[in-house]
């Protein structure tokens, strides 16, 4: 009883939201970077781009990297900090999420 009570205290203690995963972006257009930022972008990282596309307010890139593994990357539209990055090909859960930009 003590246990629960302790989870339950702890999980009231977190922010609204904070206990589930959020990967959409809440951006204004207005402060949208453009389409050529987010191709300079990839670009810089050694991705080959197949297709960008707006997926859940974010910047989704389907494409390759340097090693020329698909890769699917989610970018913040207004800061192009990486939200999710994953590989293609992987079926497993590697996903690697909020990567920071070099």
């Amino acid at each position: 009883m003590r246990r629960t009570l302790t989870i339950l205290a702890f999980l009231a203690a977190l922010p609204a939201g904070a206990a589930l995963a959020d990967d959409d972006c809440f951006v204004p257009m207005t402060d949208w970077q453009p389409r050529e930022a987010v191709a300079r972008f990839a670009t810089a990282q050694g991705w080959e781009v197949r297709r960008i596309r707006i997926d859940d307010g974010c910047y989704d890139i389907d494409g390759s990297d340097a090693q020329g593994r698909a890769i699917e990357v989610k970018l913040h539209p207004g800061t192009l900090q990486i939200v999710e990055f994953e590989f293609g090909d992987d079926d497993h859960g590697g996903e690697r999420k909020g990567q920071e930009n070099d």
